[in-house]
């Protein structure tokens, strides 16, 4: 196997840039984009074939079973979405809500998932806490002391990430659904950065629902995701579109199969996504990632001269440092200096501000080595 720049022919990326931002949207392999396309041409070849019959006679389960092993689960716990954002927005419009009841998450939340949060709680009377995670943070003991402060009797919904879009930090799920279930209370994650990001076992968190994406380090097609159901909920969890599954009470992942008529391609590749992961070293390819990302993000900070937020255990493939430039303030600014630093520089990385901050954001694919690094700590 090779890693680093030389590997980039197995992407379509562009070979004269610096991409640092695959935790972004995923970049797809050719290889699994030529399975893709393998898939849409059956499925036009005879539409009737593949739609009636054989993703009802179990084309999808084919697929469902290896990326069920991969996370640790049981196959029949787990259902296809198109992205995280629609795995969260499934449970969260599956569930029944009192008038003050609280649906407890973090400053760290992912945008849409906050915004699925409000509309939810603002449907049932019921109030979104988001409780303040310091960042910078020296253990993950701060994140689990700050999430228990913001627990009360009220409490009914812990919704939290895995792996932190804006600040990158890797949540001891484990540890935060012990305390949730302590308090009688339900959990959900999301857990889009995390599939093939870091390992997982699911079952063993402890949590009701896990949504993930497999088109960010799982390298699938976009359009591919995850929602894991523990099974007590299975029955009260539901697509966000109704379609024949329920008519026939099917059951949960009948449900989620069948919506309209859609392009499957998606799903059906993760099988040979699963298999280009395991070709570029599976477990390896993840240590091997985290190593270049703190590393590269070391040299980093020496160059621009700030200190690195949190210590190598809490990150993983991602990693987001302060950033060296004044007056990246607002989501305007942020976008400024995003498309400059693509414009001029060739280089790609994501710019966040959170807990009042900006952060330089970036993330390693199989396709980046520490010369990247090297090259983005010249913009300085």
């Amino acid at each position: 196997m090779k890693w680093g720049r030389g590997c980039l022919d197995l992407w379509h990326l562009d070979p004269t840039k610096v991409y640092l931002n695959h935790g972004a949207y995923g970049a797809c392999p050719k290889v699994v984009l030529a399975a893709q396309e393998r898939w849409r041409i059956r499925m036009e070849r005879q539409p009737s074939q593949f739609f009636a019959r054989d993703v009802w006679e179990g084309l999808i389960g084919e697929a469902l079973a290896p990326l069920a092993s991969f996370v640790g689960a049981r196959a029949e716990d787990l259902v296809f979405v198109e992205n995280a954002t629609v795995g969260t927005n499934s449970v969260l419009r599956s569930l029944r809500f009192e008038e003050g009841d609280e649906l407890l998450t973090t400053t760290h939340a992912y945008g849409a998932v906050r915004s699925s949060l409000s509309f939810v709680a603002q449907r049932w009377g019921a109030s979104v806490v988001a409780t303040k995670i310091p960042f910078p943070c020296e253990s993950e003991d701060e994140i689990v002391e700050a999430v228990l402060r913001g627990f009360s009797e009220r409490t009914r919904l812990l919704v939290i990430d895995h792996i932190a879009s804006d600040s990158a930090l890797v949540f001891p799920v484990k540890r935060l659904a012990k305390e949730a279930k302590k308090r009688g209370v339900m959990v959900l994650v999301d857990g889009a950065h995390a599939p093939g990001h870091i390992p997982l076992d699911i079952p063993s968190f402890g949590v009701d629902w896990y949504t993930g994406n497999a088109h960010k380090w799982l390298y699938a097609p976009k359009g591919c995701a995850f929602l894991w159901t523990a099974p007590k909920w299975q029955a009260e969890t539901h697509p966000l579109a109704t379609s024949f599954g329920r008519l026939w009470d099917a059951g949960y992942q009948a449900e989620f199969l069948w919506q309209g008529t859609r392009d499957l391609s998606a799903w059906l590749s993760v099988v040979n996504a699963l298999q280009f992961h395991k070709e570029m070293g599976g477990g390896r390819l993840m240590e091997r990632n985290r190593t270049v990302a703190w590393e590269g993000a070391k040299e980093l900070a020496l160059a621009w001269e700030v200190p690195l937020p949190a210590p190598k255990e809490i990150f993983g493939s991602m990693v987001s440092i302060p950033i060296p430039w004044e007056g990246i303030d607002s989501d305007e600014t942020r976008r400024e200096k995003v498309r400059e630093l693509w414009e001029t520089k060739g280089i790609e990385i994501a710019l966040t501000l959170c807990e009042g901050k900006g952060w330089a954001r970036v993330s390693v694919a199989p396709y980046n080595d520490i010369g990247d690094f090297e090259q983005l700590a010249l913009c300085g």
